[in-house]
């Protein structure tokens, strides 16, 4: 049975038990601050466990992309190196949303397993919760019941620990004791020397747990406190990858055919044979399984860069590159070129990769090019700390490890491996030492302090009414409080609102909540799953009294206005540049609108002029807004409304339309009622944001009108200063040809200065121990002259020539150090040494070659001590 029938067998079986079948939400999670990634089938659920939003189905079942390299869930350095531990995997899962319970999802698992797989019952083993004192909870009897009948006794039923069998998605949230089963795929030789059992939860390769059914009935809150759910629910999670290992008979995960056409491509690549080295082993699963994670991500709106969830998806990338570039000579980029097999290998259960996959490859092979140069950089940094490491007892210091983390995003064990290559060593207690003093830096630069909700109504979801108004009655249903380092604010949601909470790139509104007691400002608006939160500074007085929900109505507009124009942009490129273009990102608030977008090339000044003008055309159309609700996404899709990869989709979606032949897109924002309210748009900037995404900014409305003005009054001031009233271009070319000119006389007559001045520092030398030393302040207009005036002076000079130079270059004091080679050799100078002394007096430091080094420094006061200074230090080296 090949993954692609597993996969199916699986969801074809929960179809059958009346469970509606639902797509795998994003990898990369948007609304939910608790989580950087989907890290369990469970998330996109979350919810409706905790009761904030009805469930439209009791019963669902899925595959879902997930990702464990963060948080409570990090499997990252166990990648490569066991069968079973991997960054991204899929997620088999089935729900009951306060519908079924134990008694029908445990003997549902052993069916499937059993009669479907035909796994062997002999060879598996189950465990239920045992209870745990300090929450107060007892032993999960129930499910230890149902086991008992349905393997005909208890010889292979375990009571697990909390930390095995009490499921918890990350410090706060919905949770439960759970169920497990586990398998035992090792030989039977090796069944006969030591049982099962005994290996259960013990990190064994061949006995694992394989599906994991929790009975979520608590809701686990910021105190640590337990409360119960609404509801009783079911949350099953089955490893894809682990299934697949075991109904295919193999001794590990990626000796199945969920990984092998990836590894054969990898070491078919490399030129080495999988299986027979355990380094070059490694190194493939790393990149066989890092590319899934990578890729996935990217498809679904994760750029890697240097923060947050993107620093994760970077820090995966580089590290599956040490692997290629360590262990399989990969010197050139070549992550990017395994894209195209796991995108055909997965194309039809997770479309969104192929139909993104040359994007996909541009991200990660600019990625690869800029970390292979930070390689190539980081060596050249560690040779050249050469000299230190063996004055230090051959071992790289702690801080020097942690430099080349933090500045040139090497990671710790590849200068460790590079280090032992060499003959040296690392601190690896003092570079933990600097990584805990940087973590704890960002920690309390950002701590928060999160409250329990706290109950005022009862805890029903809000309805949002902001399409259709911008003020409404509403009663307050909860509020938390939550504390940062400097400020102490409150989220409140409301049982309806017309409040916009941010999402989809829009901003969250501002305004007010009212009553006669009090009047609290909105600060911000925040989605969280799917609460509208409030932001506020203070609570209202009284918190049981209807309030007035009043949004800022002007921000609103022109919020709107910029939205509006945002999908009419999004056309117009796709028009000018091609249908490959599509959103990889917006802002869109009351000042401008971003909008990031998927293209290779930069937007050339011609293209731009034109997708400017299209989208004021259709401005200038006072083009009615077609807003349809509720309507079902394949109708949708019918429709051509565009769907954004990485964005989750409901069964029903909202569609905006502006012209069924120019703008249809699925969109949950706010829009004006026709685009004439916009006015006009005006293009201010197009950059390149990533590889293979461009972001242009523009302004609509009074914001452009204001742009076009002030850009009309700086061109008045310059025709004003040219005295230019008719052809400014002409007169630009001829101020720009009279500055060419002058320039080119100024360079000769500096030119001429710098030959007296090489003159004069000839005459100036003085003997030292055979030595011709010159140390001298000198003026010079750039460093580039001072560098040029070293070496005429050496080279007028010859041998024995000991040239110190200071001077003061744009108001800052600079050194320059000139040898002669022979003093190199035979006198044991050295240029960089030198100015490393020199430089303390005037509080800086530099670098460069034996035979010529440079410093820039702090205090210009410091220059006039240089010549004297100069002569005392070479003096005393030269006694030496």
């Amino acid at each position: 049975m090949n993954s692609s029938e597993i996969r199916q067998k699986f969801l074809d079986f929960f179809a059958s038990k009346k469970h509606h079948i639902v797509p795998s939400a994003p990898i990369v999670v948007k609304d939910d601050p608790t989580l950087m990634f989907t890290n369990a089938g469970m998330n996109q659920f979350k919810d409706y466990f905790l009761g904030n939003k009805p469930a439209p189905w009791p019963r669902v079942a899925n595959t879902q992309k997930c990702l464990r390299v963060s948080g409570k869930h990090n499997d990252l350095e166990e990648v490569g190196y066991d069968t079973y531990h991997h960054t991204m995997f899929e997620m088999l899962g089935n729900w009951s949303f306060g519908d079924y319970f134990k008694k029908e999802a445990l003997p549902w698992a052993w069916e499937l397993l059993t009669d479907v797989y035909n796994l062997p019952k002999e060879r598996m083993y189950v465990s239920v919760f045992g209870g745990d004192e300090k929450d107060g909870l007892p032993a999960d009897e129930d499910a230890f019941k149902i086991w008992k009948k349905i393997l005909g006794g208890e010889d292979r039923i375990l009571f697990g620990s909390k930390k095995d069998n009490f499921w918890e998605m990350g410090d706060t949230g919905p949770c439960g004791p759970c169920s497990e089963i586990h398998i035992d795929l090792r030989s039977e030789e090796e069944v006969a020397k030591t049982p099962g059992k005994e290996l259960v939860n013990n990190d064994h390769p061949q006995v694992v747990e394989i599906w994991n059914n929790v009975f979520m009935e608590f809701n686990r809150l910021a105190d640590g406190s337990l409360v119960k759910l609404p509801a009783q629910h079911v949350d099953t999670g089955m490893g894809f990858e682990r299934l697949c290992m075991a109904v295919q008979g193999k001794q590990s995960n990626y000796d199945t055919d969920v990984f092998q056409p990836m590894i054969q491509f990898v070491a078919e690549q490399a030129g080495v044979k999988y299986e027979d080295n355990e380094k070059t082993d490694i190194a493939i699963r790393v990149l066989s399984d890092h590319i899934r994670a990578i890729a996935f991500a990217i498809a679904d709106g994760q750029l890697p860069s240097n923060n947050k969830a993107g620093y994760v998806i970077r820090r995966i990338l580089r590290r599956a590159v040490r692997y290629a570039f360590t262990f399989l000579n990969f010197k050139k980029p070549f992550l990017y070129q395994m894209v195209p097999v796991l995108a055909d290998q997965l194309a039809h259960i997770f479309p969104e990769l192929k139909a993104q996959q040359a994007f996909v490859q541009r991200v990660i092979e600019e990625e690869e090019l800029a970390f292979l140069r930070t390689l190539e950089n980081g060596l050249k940094r560690l040779d050249s700390l050469n000299e230190t490491f063996k004055g230090n007892q051959n071992r790289i210091d702690g801080k020097t490890a942690f430099e080349l983390y933090d500045t040139f995003g090497f990671p710790a064990d590849l200068t460790a491996l590079i280090a032992k290559e060499n003959g040296f060593s690392v601190d690896e207690e003092g570079f933990e030492i600097e990584m805990q003093a940087q973590k704890n830096r960002s920690r309390n630069a950002a701590q928060t302090e999160q409250g329990d909700w706290i109950l005022v109504g009862d805890d029903v979801p809000t309805e949002f009414m902001g399409y259709d108004a911008i003020s409404t009655e509403a009663r307050i249903v909860k509020y938390r409080q939550v504390k940062t380092k400097n400020k102490t604010e409150y989220q409140i949601v409301l049982d309806r609102t017309p409040f916009y909470a941010e999402s989809g790139g829009q901003v969250g509104d501002t305004g007010f909540l009212e009553s006669d007691l009090s009047k609290v400002k909105v600060l911000d608006t925040k989605k969280e799953n799917d609460l509208i939160i409030h932001i506020t500074a203070d609570l209202p007085l009284d918190m049981e009294v209807p309030v007035l929900a009043r949004v800022d109505e002007e921000r609103r507009r022109l919020i709107q206005k910029n939205h509006s124009a945002t999908h009419l942009l999004h056309a117009a490129l796709r028009e000018v540049l091609g249908t490959h273009v599509a959103q990889k990102g917006s802002l869109v608030n009351d000042k401008l609108l971003r909008f990031d977008f998927s293209h290779f090339t930069k937007v050339t000044e011609s293209q731009l002029r034109d997708i400017e003008a299209i989208a004021n055309q259709h401005i200038r159309q006072s083009i009615p807004l077609d807003e349809k609700r509720n309507v079902p996404i394949a109708e949708a899709k019918q429709l051509g409304a565009m769907a954004l990869f990485g964005e989750k989709y409901g069964e029903f979606v909202r569609v905006i339309t502006f012209d069924k032949n120019y703008s249809v897109e699925l969109c949950g924002g706010t829009h004006v009622p026709n685009t004439g309210e916009i006015g006009l748009l005006k293009i201010v900037s197009e950059s390149s944001v990533a590889a293979g995404v461009r972001r242009i900014e523009a302004y609509t409305a009074d914001q452009a009108q204001d742009y076009i003005n002030n850009q009309l009054e700086q061109l008045e001031s310059v025709k004003e200063a040219l005295g230019a009233q008719t052809n400014l271009t002409a007169a630009i070319e001829k101020l720009l040809s009279e500055n060419n000119s002058l320039r080119k006389q100024l360079e000769q007559f500096e030119l001429k200065q710098l030959t007296t001045l090489k003159d004069t520092l000839l005459s100036k030398s003085q003997e030292i121990a055979g030595v011709k030393l010159i140390a001298e302040k000198v003026e010079v207009s750039s460093s580039n002259y001072l560098k040029k005036l070293a070496f005429d002076t050496r080279n007028a000079a010859g041998d024995n020539l000991c040239l110190i130079l200071a001077a003061k270059i744009d108001n800052k004091p600079q050194l320059a150090v000139m040898l002669s080679d022979n003093l190199i050799a035979e006198r044991n100078l050295n240029a960089v040494n030198l100015v490393k002394e020199l430089a303390k007096e005037i509080k800086g430091g530099g670098g460069g070659q034996p035979f010529y080094a440079t410093a820039g420094g702090k205090e210009t006061s410091g220059l006039a001590a240089i010549p004297g200074k100069a002569a005392e230090l070479v003096k005393s080296l030269l006694a030496k």
